[in-house]
């Protein structure tokens, strides 16, 4: 498992500006100009308000294996972090590949929403400069220069003054909460037209519900961002779960009161709210955005004005809280060496202002594609976050697996679970029905971030110095996998828009001849057919692919099975080679081995102390020719298990039939004149007793004398034999 970083960012944050952070990352422009709408649209005020609940409710068990990961490992990288301590750097580099398209989205859609902003309540003031239409939105240089201005201030607020941007965040914070709340409010107290329908007319309740629920991970995505700074949290991690889940249900009220709002008042022109919604497209202005028009209805401009204070400060929160998290994850990841280091460079405030001023660099660009390009974008942060949260969830099933923690099992088996069957579903959607759950757009750009991510992880490997990439085929068997089911996804969504436009030409081309009326009905069924054989085919697809992936896994692991049998094989041999079969300690080709590294050691000026024993058996010859050679054997066991049993922390080789080596290092080294003495003494008390006696002689590595270490070895040789000739004036046998 990675060792923690040595080099921390010093904490800052309090609670109520974690509090902050989270909220205002996970609500955006969005929530009061899109959200309802699309929210209205697919259930009703009913339908939606139930379906936010429910996704609140599964976001709390998110926030809860978040708490946890923070918990173990309370550094920076959120996500990242969990799963590469969790699961290994391929699985962590998946994620985190995703985790910045699905941050980056977030941060470009609400940056691209301020000259939209200004169209809505600031006239032409920006619409100067004019350059080009693209996907049929016009770029104008002043709403260019509006969007990157407004970027480099609050880079400049984040990397300069930390303290200030957590304040800003909690006033902000506090701003669209009161100021939504309040409108809200005042439209419970004053509207008196019971809300009609309810829900989606002709359509059960229960899909509408879950619907709603799916999309979950997009409405709530960014309340997580605080996990990219747990170590800059200035209290105690255990309440990272009271912050995070207070902000999920504070961002879930925010989405209701929204909702419930919208459909407390609509023009007169229409007979009920639905009329309204679904007219939409052909209104602009106040008109245009139902929020405002019933905050207008209720108290005049001052409820206008309170929603335009809200509005600006969620587009302002989502960029500073994305923009704060995506720092904090490129300082991770440069502190593993996944992206230049230079991102690991913190300021004299304690802020990785480099990675701060790269997002803005590469943000930059991004208001001259236009609005239109920006909401292709923005649909793959529906199912980034459902994998990022399905990973976070992998990763504390795993944890709490090693640590034996059984609610986090039970909570990360339930987020990885939904996760998955969000995902199936949404891209169901896409599929089967013409209601796309994502457009075509979305999931080509998608795609390409797969293979990007595929190009990038091959770079990875080739320079992976540590050896810490291509543990497993998880990385490629999943950007793979991911790449052909979105591509899937996408081109059978382009047969099928593609058909229908086919077929209304047809139509049309044979009604503007005169050859029929309007045959719609007729379209409709052929249409259904096609999408029929179309989502077929693409499940057949899917599953004949599963298949391969699933044989390729197989064959991974067994051929990585029999690879690694074959090492152990061969790392016994080697080992049997390298020990002596009678006594158990090293043998002669170990000592051979020993030795070459010692010399290389020696040339290279990298060695470290040691000194060499060399021991040599009295009286083996003797034991063999009087009592046979069992007994010789048995008295050279006797022999190396005394020698073992005085050099406990050195290496023992037999080079000969009656001859070891000890190579001294360490403790042994330090008391080798001891040892030494303690050999000597202990065959003087064999001789008396009759056991085994043993000869020793020691020498020293001298830096600069000896050139290798049989220098060092016939020293200790000449030595050894000098203590024979002692030990044998005793009365000890030798060979003669």
């Amino acid at each position: 498992m990675p060792k923690r970083y040595k080099k921390r960012l010093p904490p800052y944050l309090s609670p109520i500006g974690a509090w902050a952070f989270a909220l205002g990352t996970s609500v955006g422009w969005g929530s009061l100009v899109v959200t309802s709408n699309t929210y209205l649209m697919q259930a009703g005020p009913l339908g939606s308000c139930l379906g936010v609940i429910l996704g609140a409710v599964v976001m709390l068990i998110i926030a809860w294996n978040y708490h946890y990961m923070m918990n173990c490992y309370p550094e920076t990288g959120g996500s990242y972090a969990f799963v590469r301590n969790a699961m290994g750097f391929d699985q962590g580099f998946l994620i985190a590949w995703f985790v910045i398209i699905t941050y980056l989205a977030m941060l470009w859609a609400n940056a691209s929403s301020l000259p939209l902003f200004a169209r809505y309540f600031m006239g032409d003031t920006f619409e100067f400069g004019y350059m080009y239409n693209i996907f049929g939105y016009d770029v104008y240089f002043g709403e260019a220069l509006l969007s990157i201005g407004t970027l480099v201030i609050i880079a400049f607020l984040c990397s300069r003054h930390k303290r200030l941007t957590s304040l800003a965040m909690i006033a902000l914070a506090t701003v669209f909460s009161v100021g939504i709340t309040v409108c809200f409010l005042v439209s419970l107290v004053r509207n008196r037209t019971p809300v009609e329908p309810q829900v989606i007319p002709d359509k059960d309740i229960l899909p509408q519900v879950f619907r709603i629920a799916v999309i979950s991970p997009w409405a709530f995505i960014g309340f997580e961002n605080i996990s990219h700074a747990a170590e800059e949290f200035h209290f105690d991690q255990k309440r990272s779960f009271e912050v995070l889940s207070v902000a999920v249900v504070t961002a879930a009220l925010l989405y209701i009161f929204v909702i419930l709002l919208s459909v407390s008042a609509y023009p007169p022109e229409y007979a009920n709210w639905l009329e309204y919604i679904r007219d939409l497209p052909n209104l602009s202005g106040i008109k245009g955005l139902p929020p405002f028009y019933a905050a207008h209805r209720y108290f005049g401009m001052a409820g206008v004005w309170t929603l335009l204070a809200a509005l600006l400060a969620l587009i302002i929160t989502s960029l500073i809280g994305n923009i704060f998290a995506l720092s904090r994850l490129f300082y991770a990841l440069s502190q593993d060496d996944l992206v230049s280091k230079k991102f690991a460079e913190v300021n004299e405030r304690g802020t990785p202002e480099k990675a701060i001023i790269f997002i803005v660099c590469v943000s930059a660009v991004i208001p001259f594609i236009g609005r239109t390009a920006i909401g292709w974008i923005v649909d793959v942060t529906t199912l980034g976050a459902t994998m990022i949260y399905a990973f976070v969830s992998s990763a504390t099933v795993k944890i709490a697996m090693t640590r034996d923690d059984t609610m986090e099992k039970y909570t990360g088996v339930a987020g990885v679970a939904t996760m998955l069957i969000f995902m199936v579903y949404v891209l169901g959607m896409s599929v089967f029905t013409t209601n796309y759950a994502i457009d075509k757009a979305a999931l080509f750009l998608f795609a390409v971030w797969a293979v990007l991510g595929i190009l990038y992880f091959r770079v990875l490997l080739k320079n992976d110095k540590k050896n810490r990439f291509g543990k497993s085929l998880s990385v490629w068997v999943a950007l793979l996998s991911h790449l052909m089911l979105i591509s899937l996804v996408w081109v059978s969504q382009m047969i099928m828009d593609e058909t229908h436009q086919a077929m209304i030409n047809i139509q049309q081309h044979y009604i503007n001849a005169g050859y029929g009326a309007d045959q719609s009905w007729f379209i409709e069924e052929a249409l259904e057919s096609i999408r029929n054989i179309n989502a077929l085919s693409v499940v057949v697809v899917v599953i004949i692919f599963a298949s391969a992936v699933g044989i390729l896994l197989t064959s991974y692991t067994l051929m990585r099975k029999r690879a690694n049998q074959s090492e152990e094989e061969l790392s016994a041999m080697q080992e049997m080679a390298n020990t002596d079969p009678l006594t158990g300690v090293r043998s002669k080709h170990a000592y051979a081995q020993m030795e070459k590294a010692v010399d290389d050691a020696i040339n290279a000026g990298t060695v470290p102390n040691f000194a060499v024993v060399v021991c040599d058996v009295n009286g083996l010859k003797f034991v063999n020719d009087t009592l046979g050679h069992k007994a010789g054997d048995a008295y050279i066991k006797s022999a190396s298990e005394m020698i073992s049993g005085i050099f406990k922390h050195s290496t023992i080789y037999r080079t000969g039939g009656d001859e070891f080596v000890v190579l001294l290092r360490g403790r042994d080294y330090k008391h080798r004149a001891e040892l030494l003495h303690q050999l000597h003494d202990t065959s003087v008390a064999h001789i008396a007793e009759g056991s085994v006696v043993v000869s020793g002689g020691s020498s020293d590595y001298v830096p600069k004398q000896d050139h290798d270490i049989h220098d060092v070895f016939v020293r200790a040789d000449a030595l050894m034999y000098e203590e024979k000739m002692s030990l044998k004036g005793m009365g000890a046998k030798t060979r003669e």
